[in-house]
């Protein structure tokens, strides 16, 4: 069954997000929905066919992840947004965030600093599975440094298509527009409760 991009327009109006921005965003996210039906169609038409021994077979097996994880990281980013209301502190991912950094204010410190490091990517925190730790974590490309048996609450992406046309060089800016703009109550349920 293919994937279908979801419909984020509801954004549009979002403060320190122009309408540009994220109408080139979507569409950029729409791409990623689209490569990742081809390469299930191309890769599962290779398997009927016995070629998965190819050199063609592999580097599409390889790019298939860079794909899925570019549209599933745009849709978690896309639903962790447009809230207006703070994070409950009381609540199990503020409860967790205190455990873990000390302090919703210490977290926030660390998940900033990832953001403005050099370079492109998504800042993400990740929930372990089995613990209920968290951390905030860099990804540099969608496919590569992802914290194997977590799973994500909050995304951000750092790639230039999130922020340059907006804030140019100035990720420090659209950084403080995406806080400003996280929807806590979609980070919240993705939280894992931990049992007392």
């Amino acid at each position: 069954m293919p994937y279908t991009a979801k419909d984020y327009s509801t954004l549009i109006g979002l403060s320190g997000f122009s309408e540009t921005l994220l109408k080139n965003h979507f569409t950029l996210y729409q791409g990623y929905v689209t490569n990742t039906n081809k390469l299930n169609e191309l890769l599962e038409l290779m398997l009927k066919d016995g070629k998965t021994g190819t050199p063609e077979f592999a580097e599409l097996k390889r790019r298939f992840g860079w794909e899925f994880n570019g549209m599933r990281l745009h849709e978690y980013y896309f639903e962790n947004l447009g809230g207006k209301t703070a994070l409950d502190q009381y609540g199990p991912l503020g409860s967790q965030m205190k455990c873990d950094f000390g302090n919703y204010e210490t977290w926030e410190k660390d998940f900033r600093a990832a953001g403005t490091m050099r370079g492109i990517g998504w800042v993400v925190l990740y929930q372990d599975n089995l613990t209920g730790r968290l951390f905030n974590v860099w990804i540099n490309e969608h496919d590569v440094s992802h914290l194997a048996g977590c799973h994500p609450i909050l995304i951000m992406d750092v790639f230039e298509h999130a922020f340059m046309l907006d804030y140019g060089l100035k990720k420090a800016d659209y950084i403080e527009a995406f806080f400003k703009n996280i929807d806590w109550a979609a980070a919240e349920s993705r939280t894992i409760k931990k049992e007392v």
